[in-house]
């Protein structure tokens, strides 16, 4: 599988990676042997870049996720994990975690911290939860509300573990791309994570992010690619952004189904492949509960898309004129983006 560096370090990325959010029982209970399976055939399939976070079941992601690679060669993978929610024991305990969307016991409360001391505590206890002496990547994860703090005293405090090679990579992981952009003016991270932002359905990251990445050589992950699953089947009912799709956005993504199934091509599939369109996008991250998933994704990855799919895209409005989008290649490769019509 293709791999792409980062920024201006050492740190590459598989062009599909996984995320792990699923391995902490993201809605419901994955079971251990289930979690190990999937990180399993991710490994099998080619992904060699593997994000996970204290947030994602309390913990139990990272444990998951660290017990799976065990036995890989270190030097073979790319591990990232987020900073800025601490975790810390619950004082009453009892009940589920539910609330935040994870089917584990409420042992922990996340309190933000973006402090420097903060990240420092939260990337040790990562790294004892995955066994490991070091992570690749390490993400300021959704500091919406603490912009200020993240920027002068959590990325700072991230930049000095850089410069030590206790990291290798910085970035910043927001389903919104506007303080994205500013972290790559401002800063010298190495990486975005854009989680929803730039998919058939939402180019938000087009307007600046990207180009500001391009120009300035940093790499882009994009998640979210299904927008909380309205593209991978829509339908009344299905979910985007995490809630219930309003009507005009439903209506926007049957049309996209009905445009790429005319050209023999799951919809599912035209969204993955979508943002390699622009040369800031390093890799497309998407989660999977299954072995199953993992390999159906990998299908799709691999499915040629014609050139007349984006030109009808283009054409009905779905798209904009100068929308980058990948040219149709064979099974399994990307290629340079395709300029507007």
């Amino acid at each position: 599988m293709r791999t792409t560096g980062l920024g201006a370090g050492a740190v590459a990325v598989s062009e599909l990676a996984l995320g792990c959010a699923a391995l902490g029982n993201l809605y419901e209970p994955v079971s251990d042997e289930t979690a190990r399976a999937t990180v399993d055939a991710a490994w099998d399939v080619g992904v060699r870049t593997f994000d996970t976070a204290p947030h994602y079941g309390l913990g139990l992601s990272e444990r998951r996720l660290g017990a799976a690679l065990r036995d890989r060669p270190r030097d073979a993978y790319t591990l990232s994990t987020k900073v800025g929610r601490l975790l810390l024991p619950h004082p009453q305990g009892g009940g589920d975690d539910l609330a935040h969307g994870f089917a584990v016991p409420a042992t922990h409360l996340r309190v933000w911290d973006f402090s420097a001391d903060g990240v420092l505590r939260s990337l040790e206890a990562s790294l004892e939860r995955l066994g490991v002496d070091r992570v690749d990547v390490a993400l300021l994860h959704d500091p919406d509300a603490h912009a200020e703090q993240a920027l002068r005293e959590a990325y700072p405090a991230l930049e000095r573990l850089r410069a030590e090679g206790v990291i290798g990579a910085i970035g910043i992981g927001m389903n919104q791309s506007a303080l994205p952009a500013r972290f790559v003016r401002e800063t010298d991270i190495d990486v975005v994570l854009l989680a929803g932002r730039y998919t058939l359905l939402d180019q938000d990251g087009l307007t600046e992010l990207l180009p500001e990445a391009a120009a300035r050589g940093r790499g882009v992950v994009i998640g979210g690619v299904f927008n909380s699953g309205l593209l991978t089947a829509p339908r009344p009912g299905a979910t985007y952004d995490y809630a219930p799709a309003p009507q005009p956005v439903l209506d926007r993504a049957l049309r996209l189904l009905a445009i790429s199934e005319r050209h023999g091509v799951p919809l599912r599939a035209t969204a993955l492949r979508f943002p390699f369109g622009h040369p800031a996008v390093a890799s497309v991250l998407t989660g999977a509960r299954s072995s199953r998933e993992v390999r159906d994704t990998v299908e799709q990855l691999r499915r040629p898309i014609p050139d007349a799919l984006w030109d009808e895209l283009r054409a009905e409005g779905l798209l904009a004129p100068d929308t980058p989008v990948p040219t149709a290649t064979p099974a399994g490769a990307v290629v340079p983006p395709k300029g507007p019509s």
